[in-house]
């Protein structure tokens, strides 16, 4: 870690911080990201990147993603498990306190924040929900914007590979990587934007921790209890499993059974033939007659299949149940309907009406054109031809 620049151990610490924060960690992890941002803080410190006379117009993009140090390691501070929590908390709070106030000096900070956390007085509840609600809108904005840049920039990758692939490198190159800087310069703004707004809610979050903690353990010098006894903690530790443990045993008695769709099989289940758990595949057996069936075994020999044949309804036995016959029914009749939805397709896309739609305006001109000159040759042919020209043999007067 040592040898790491700082480019390198900020990215190692920011896959770290990424990995604590969406599932749980082991100690290690989490010790190991602290060690990391510390060192990334320390590195910052020696460099000299950010001065209390800058704004955040004089930061470079390259060193804009350095501002979240400080919030990195404040929530993973937060996460380190520690007997004397309260100690956790206090250099979590310092953590998240500096980073909003370098955030305040760099002009990050919204002023709605600075407003609303300098007021106090009888309306405080009222304002402090309508603070919650705008940062609420506040992050869940940046959240959208930071999807929507990160989808942009993946599709401007892929088309920018397929360009590569299919036609040779042209000029203009440095357009787009002015457009990459500007786009990294508002991702990493936006990201600020978002850290910004979770270090309010859970440096408030940490503050009611530290009070109740202080509390308890305040009550605790006072009754004489320093430490809850291992006794006491065994003691819980078990009723917190008989609880999970008899929570699981009830969810597979109040978990709703399948709905019974067979009236045979539900007749079998009234009359204690069948079990609701039993698999049933609402199929049809025939009844079978003979001898096998009065001894109710099994048909055990080609002789016994053939006896059990000779005695046999005079009717036709069914070959489906009744709820076979209303689902084949259902199914033809969903056929029969997609059928007669393309057949109204095909009828209101015919190819005369789509010529008349699609079409251009000059063939209905060469159209009009061709049926005048048809028009004018048929003019001609009758002034040449007469009426009844070639019947004069066929009257009798000819």
């Amino acid at each position: 870690m040592d040898e790491l620049p700082l480019p390198a151990l900020f990215e190692q610490a920011q896959k770290i911080h990424q990995r604590a924060t969406d599932s749980v960690c082991d100690q290690d992890v989490v010790r190991k990201g602290c060690q990391a941002l510390a060192k990334c803080e320390d590195m910052i410190g020696k460099l000299g990147l950010f001065s209390t006379n800058e704004t955040k117009e004089d930061i470079s993009t390259t060193n804009l993603k350095y501002i979240l140090v400080p919030y990195y390691l404040g929530e993973m501070i937060e996460k380190i498990a520690q007997n004397d929590r309260i100690q956790i908390l206090k250099a979590s709070q310092a953590k998240l306190k500096e980073f909003l106030s370098f955030c305040e000096a760099m002009e990050l900070t919204p002023k709605d924040e600075l407003e609303t956390s300098a007021q106090a007085g009888p309306n405080a509840f009222v304002d402090q929900r309508a603070r919650k609600i705008a940062r609420f809108k506040r992050q869940r904005a940046a959240e959208s914007k930071l999807l929507e840049i990160k989808e942009r920039k993946e599709r401007r990758g892929r088309s920018t590979r397929a360009a590569a692939l299919s036609t040779p490198v042209e000029a203009g190159e440095e357009e787009l990587l002015d457009d990459d800087g500007e786009e990294e310069r508002e991702a990493w703004l936006t990201a600020i934007s978002l850290a910004i707004c979770k270090a309010f809610d859970l440096l408030e979050m940490l503050k009611k921790e530290e009070e109740m903690l202080s509390a308890v353990k305040e009550r605790q010098l006072k009754e004489g209890e320093k430490e809850f006894s291992q006794a006491v903690l065994d003691e819980r530790i078990k009723k917190a499993e008989a609880w999970h443990r008899d929570a699981a045993v009830r969810a597979l008695y109040t978990k709703a059974a399948q709905p019974i769709t067979c009236a045979t099989f539900a007749q079998d289940v009234l009359e204690g033939r069948a079990q609701v758990s039993q698999a049933h595949e609402h199929k049809h057996q025939p009844m079978i007659f003979g001898p096998a069936s009065l001894v109710g075994g099994g048909l055990t020999s080609e002789r016994e299949r053939m006896a059990a044949q000779v005695f046999q309804p005079h009717h036709r036995l069914p070959t489906m149940s009744i709820e076979e016959a209303g689902l084949k029914e259902m199914e033809i009749m969903n056929k029969w309907q997609e059928r007669n939805m393309k057949l109204m397709e095909e009828a209101n896309s015919a190819w005369h009406k789509d010529n008349k739609k699609l079409g251009p305006s000059e063939e209905d001109d060469e159209d009009d054109d061709a049926a005048v000159e048809k028009a004018r040759r048929w003019d001609d042919w009758k002034d040449d031809n007469p009426r009844g020209a070639g019947n004069k043999k066929l009257t009798p007067c000819g």
